[in-house]
């Protein structure tokens, strides 16, 4: 399986260029190995990448922008949907392949293939049936190891506790309740005198947390337009060249 980068080599977005660089060096840092493609000086590969995106993965513009990552012919995603597996350590996953034993990612893999009643993944054989050529105790691959010596010493227990003296229990309680009791009372006082000043604290935090997102909602949407109409830009100067050369070679 081949892994391959689309990419744009002579693009003038420095956002571009920085998200190129971000899924070539975390590629070359799991020793991955992938292909470059150039879609600025291969019209073949541009033409190629547009056509292999599917539709609802497009910008609304229906153009889109490097870099974008298949496996082969399968699409596996953008520079957004491959910064959201590496956050979630899932790269390769993303990029369809086998994460390499002991990794993070081959543990959460393994992980999520336990068999229900507790079995272990490796613990099957290859048909996903258990593997009787373990030896595992029943009772442990059920989840109930230790579970009859666990209510013989639980019932030794309540039955010393009520061979004690009731008196000192009713001592216990009585201080208890009266320790709870107190406890409430200083509960409820200091809860009065809470200010307002905490929600008033809270309210501010949320509004400059709304104010915060709205402004990189409106960087991130100024990004793509200027990402766009580079791109745009490169494709006219593009055509224009071609032209030149043709109207030469006639």
């Amino acid at each position: 399986m081949v892994i391959k980068v689309f990419l744009a080599t002579s693009s003038g977005s420095t956002a571009i260029k920085k998200k190129q660089q971000d899924v070539v060096g975390f590629l070359e840092a799991l020793k991955v190995d992938y292909t470059p493609l150039d879609i600025a000086c291969n019209e073949e590969n541009r033409m190629w990448m547009r056509q292999n995106v599917p539709s609802e993965k497009k910008p609304t513009n229906g153009i889109p922008l490097p870099p974008q990552i298949f496996n082969e012919e399968s699409y596996c995603g953008d520079y957004d949907t491959f910064f959201d597996a590496k956050e979630d350590n899932l790269v390769y996953t993303f990029l369809g392949l086998p994460p390499p034993p002991g990794s993070k990612e081959a543990e959460q893999t393994d992980k999520e293939h336990i068999v229900e009643n507790g079995t272990h993944a490796a613990e099957t054989n290859e048909d996903g049936n258990l593997d009787d050529t373990i030896d595992v105790p029943v009772e442990e691959r059920n989840g109930h190891a230790h579970e009859e010596e666990e209510e013989e010493e639980e019932q030794a227990a309540a039955e010393e506790e009520e061979g004690e003296g009731g008196e000192e229990e009713e001592e216990e309680e009585v201080a208890e309740g009266e320790a709870a009791d107190d406890e409430a009372t200083e509960g409820e006082t200091a809860g009065d005198e809470a200010p307002a000043e905490e929600d008033e604290e809270e309210e501010a935090v949320e509004e400059t947390d709304e104010e915060g997102r709205a402004m990189e909602e409106e960087q991130e949407e100024a990004d793509e337009d200027r990402e766009e109409e580079e791109l745009r830009q490169l494709e006219e100067e593009e055509e224009d060249v071609e032209e030149t050369q043709e109207e030469e070679a006639e």
